[in-house]
């Protein structure tokens, strides 16, 4: 049988680096004293520097600055859904072409391409995104393409399965699969504390990946998903008049935590040397870490990314693995593992080639 292969990935941020200016705007927003003090401690220690916005956060509300993050949410008038979705529109396209150009596709590459994969749930239009890659590259225009949308953040180990299919099943199949979402056209007017600290870790980000035949990067050995009984109220993401509203439980950590513990998400580990894990924030990354009674520098490429980036919802695992795949000798075997609602975990195996 044919072995699939992530060869590389690339990866692109937008040049907003929004974080300190969140949680100040935040501060703001939230007009109970205690609550406020309450965020600041936990905003404190979330152990994220940076998170990146296709919005400016520095800017005035002026009609000089369009993309101004304090001229689009102002309060008791943040936007509807259609114009979260016009900004999508023009945003998403420019922060793709950053990622795929990163990939660097030779000729041959590029004209090996039959499959275009695209994840996001965080914006939608069409023609979308997978025509824009399309036209970008120049590719063939009988490419097959596949959009998977709405998953949340385990989207690209769902899109790395098909991928495998693939190829598997051509082995002269080439796929090129973009991971890419606008978390920071969503933040919602609440004084929900528990919801200004979902919004506290998401940012924007894309990867780009090219997944083939050949014996480069890691081959993709197996998936798994499994879906944690009765939490399926902890996670969800919805959309309405003013935008994607989601909500995040802070049960989560605890009850993924517990799923690992008992062995339902990960049952066999003996052998996995590199870990691959999906940032949803510190929480989350310590209760894997605790769960899985992993050493305290088992998950550092994830709390790297956290750190430097952000939960950017499908493409972050991918953030983790281009790390993973620098460092990785050959013959280690990792797992990547993202989870998202459901409650739901998604598991890949593979191994450095």
């Amino acid at each position: 049988m044919t072995r699939a292969c992530l060869n590389r990935i690339a990866v692109a941020v937008p040049e907003h680096d929004v974080h300190s200016a969140f949680i100040v705007f935040a501060e703001e927003m939230l007009a109970d004293t205690r609550m406020r003090g309450i965020f600041r401690r936990m905003a404190s220690r979330a152990d994220i520097a940076h998170r990146y916005s296709c919005l400016d956060a520095q800017s005035e509300c002026s009609h000089d600055a369009p993309d101004s993050a304090r001229r689009l949410y102002r309060a008791g008038n943040f936007p509807t859904t259609a114009r979260r979705m016009k900004l999508f529109e023009q945003n998403a396209p420019v922060l793709m072409r950053k990622a795929v150009d990163g990939l660097a596709l030779s000729d041959e590459e590029r004209s090996g391409i039959t499959h275009v994969l695209v994840t996001c749930c965080t914006g939608s239009y069409a023609p979308g995104l997978d025509f824009e890659i399309v036209d970008h590259l120049k590719l063939s225009p009988d490419v097959e393409r596949t959009m998977i949308g709405f998953m949340g953040c385990y989207a690209a180990i769902n899109a790395l399965k098909l991928a495998r299919h693939i190829v598997r099943s051509d082995p002269k199949a080439g796929v090129l699969m973009v991971n890419l979402e606008l978390c920071t056209l969503h933040l919602q007017e609440t004084q929900n504390l528990e919801q200004v600290l979902a919004f506290l870790v998401f940012a924007d980000g894309a990867a780009a990946s090219l997944i083939t035949a050949r014996e480069q990067g890691v081959a993709l050995d197996s998936f798994k998903a499994v879906m944690v009984p009765e939490t399926r109220q902890l996670i969800t993401w919805k959309i309405r008049e003013y935008g994607f509203e989601m909500l995040l439980s802070g049960q989560v950590p605890g009850e993924l935590g517990r799923a690992l513990h008992e062995g339902q998400l990960l049952p066999e580990r003996d052998d996995i040397e590199l870990w691959a894990v999906h940032p949803g924030g510190r929480s989350v990354l310590d209760a894997v870490e605790k769960g899985l009674q992993l050493p305290k520098d088992a998950l550092a490429a994830s709390r790297e990314v956290l750190s430097s980036f952000g939960n950017m919802s499908s493409a972050t695992v991918m953030f983790v693995l281009q790390r993973i795949m620098q460092r990785a000798q050959p013959g280690q075997s990792g797992c990547a593992m993202s989870f998202g609602p459901g409650l739901t975990a998604e598991t890949m195996r593979f191994h450095a080639v």
